[in-house]
Parts: C-alpha cells; sequence; structure tokens
C-alpha cells in the first residue's frame, strides 16, 4: 500500500532531524546501559566457581565465590505470569466498563482512579503487603492448599502468608493499571462507524463489543499486557519485602521458598563484596536481557496486525 504524499514545509527538517536524534540518543542510551552491565559483570563471572545459568547457590562474598541465575530467574518469570494471570481479565474488564458501559461521569472518575493507582510508588504496595496481606492471605492459602492441593501449583506439606503467590498477588494490583488504562483508550479508538453497523445489524452492547471492539483492540491489550509483565519483572521494593528470598526453585507457590533478580539486587548490594556487586550487576544484565525480549516479541506482535497499525496511523 502506498503511502500518501505531503506537502513539506520549512519546519519538517528541523522536525524530522529533532526526532531522529531522540532516536538514536534513545539507542544509545540502551547500548550504554548494556556496556556497564557487561564491564562491570565480568570480573565477577571469572571468579565464579559454579555455572551461573545453571547453578541454585548465591554466595559471592565468600571466599570462593558460587553463584548462579537458575533460582532467581525461575522466581522472576513464574511471579510475573502468575501477577498477569491474575491482572489481565480484571483489567481488560476495568478497560471495557470505562468504556462502554459506565455513565460519563462516572466513567471520568474511575479513569481518573485508575491513573492516580499507576502513580502510586511501589514501597506503598510493600508495606501494604506486609501490614495487611500477608496475615490475611494466610486462611486462603490454607484453603487453596487442603481442598486444591492436587493442583501442582498449590501443593505442599506447609502454607505461609510470605510466598510466591503473595508476592504475585502484590504484583497483580500494581499492573493492574497500567494495562487497564492502555487498554481503555485502546478501546476508545475503536472505529464508531464499526460499532454503529454492527448494532444497526441488530446485535447487543455485548455482541457489538465482541465482534467490533475486542477484535480492534486485541494488539493493544497485548501491548499493555507486555508492558505490565516488564515492569512485574522489573519491580524491586515491593517484592523484596514480600517474597521468601530463597534460593529453591520450586512451582509450589504457597511454600516459603521463593525469589526473584530485582529483590535480590535490592537486599544484598548494600552489604555486598566487590565480586557480589558484580554478581548481582550480572544478575542484573540477565534481567535486562528479558525485558528486552519480551518488549521485542511485544512489538513483534503488534506488527504482525496490520490492520492495527493502519488504524494507528
Amino acid at each position: 500500500m502506498r503511502r500518501p504524499a505531503f506537502r513539506r514545509s520549512r519546519g519538517d527538517g528541523p522536525f524530522r532531524f529533532a526526532t531522529t536524534g531522540a532516536g538514536v540518543i534513545l539507542l544509545a542510551i540502551m547500548a550504554a546501559i548494556a556496556i556497564f552491565l557487561i564491564v562491570k559483570a565480568v570480573p565477577a563471572l571469572q571468579a565464579n566457581t559454579g555455572n551461573f545459568l545453571t547453578e541454585k547457590f548465591w554466595t559471592p562474598n565468600a571466599t570462593e565465590p558460587k553463584f548462579g541465575i537458575a533460582a532467581l530467574a525461575f522466581g522472576t518469570v513464574l511471579s510475573s505470569l502468575l501477577a498477569l494471570i491474575m491482572a489481565l481479565p480484571v483489567a481488560v474488564g476495568v478497560a471495557l466498563f470505562i468504556s462502554h458501559y459506565a455513565p460519563r461521569r462516572l466513567a471520568g472518575a474511575l479513569g481518573y482512579i485508575i491513573d492516580l493507582l499507576a502513580a502510586v510508588p511501589s514501597v506503598v504496595y510493600g508495606l501494604w503487603g506486609v501490614i495487611f496481606l500477608i496475615p490475611f492471605v494466610k486462611g486462603p492459602w490454607t484453603f487453596l492448599n487442603e481442598y486444591f492441593g492436587w493442583i501442582p501449583l498449590f501443593a505442599g506439606d506447609a502454607v505461609y502468608g510470605k510466598s510466591m503467590l503473595t508476592g504475585a498477588v502484590v504484583l497483580a494490583i500494581m499492573i493492574l493499571p497500567i494495562i487497564a488504562a492502555i487498554s481503555r483508550e485502546v478501546f476508545l479508538q475503536a472505529p464508531r462507524s464499526l460499532e454503529e453497523a454492527s448494532l444497526a445489524l441488530g446485535a447487543t452492547r455485548w455482541e457489538m463489543i465482541r465482534m467490533s471492539v475486542l477484535p480492534f483492540g486485541r494488539p493493544g491489550v497485548i501491548s499493555a499486557a507486555m508492558l505490565g509483565l516488564g515492569r512485574a519483572m522489573g519491580e524491586t521494593i515491593a517484592v523484596a519485602l514480600i517474597f521468601p528470598a530463597t534460593f529453591g526453585i520450586t512451582f509450589q507457590v504457597l511454600s516459603n521458598d521463593g525469589n526473584s533478580i530485582a529483590a535480590n539486587i535490592a537486599n544484598g548490594f548494600g552489604e555486598a563484596t566487590p565480586i557480589g556487586q558484580g554478581a548481582l550487576i550480572a544478575s542484573g544484565l540477565v534481567l535486562f536481557v528479558i525485558t528486552l525480549l519480551v518488549n521485542m516479541a511485544a512489538r513483534l506482535i503488534i506488527a504482525r496486525r496490520k490492520e492495527y497499525a493502519r488504524a494507528a496511523a
């Protein structure tokens, strides 16, 4: 499909130069961060007596440093995926209610609250989790373990409030406003002609949403979900307060086991030796690569939806 011809003005040249420069600066910053992480991580990786990719121990401050990223990467990915599974349906429902069901005044107030929740500092969520959520969930978690223990996620001999699942709940609450806010904006951009055509053919409001709004907004929702997943993976303070901070690998999310890369960096950087700091920076490099891959996957998914790209152009 040929691009339409645009009339050029004197401001096009400087504007194009400024936007191109901004893009180049962004790439340079990303490259500089990657180079910094690699340079700082190499001495620690050379001193490591274990396998960095497969080892579950984390003792970089010992006389013979031995550390690996396996347990931390596993905990980061598992807790983030659990948070996304819990947050995505609720966020899409909230976005649909605000964009297509709620009265205008109520929709405006709810949209303002959603935007406000997205700006709450993570330490607030973490303190709320420690003070309120951990004591509160002990009963529900025991119920899950007793009646749904046949599911590997809820199995185990003991149940703890401070667990991987509790951390995932806090992460879900944190990423929910982001996904809901972006999804709401995407749903509001659905072509009015498609909605009116569906209603004119006799479709109900839900059928109109199912046939017109959701197909149009699906790439945007996927992008919002990936953005929320990236934030969940990189969240630090909240998970540092709630995760058990151990280095085991288990799918039993109610057990007192689990950690994440960001939480481990927050908990260990202050007392680490130079080799320990290098090890933490190396784990940060792994987190950098994981989040980069997640965002690249989101861009690929959106790029494959040509109809959305044309609509957004």
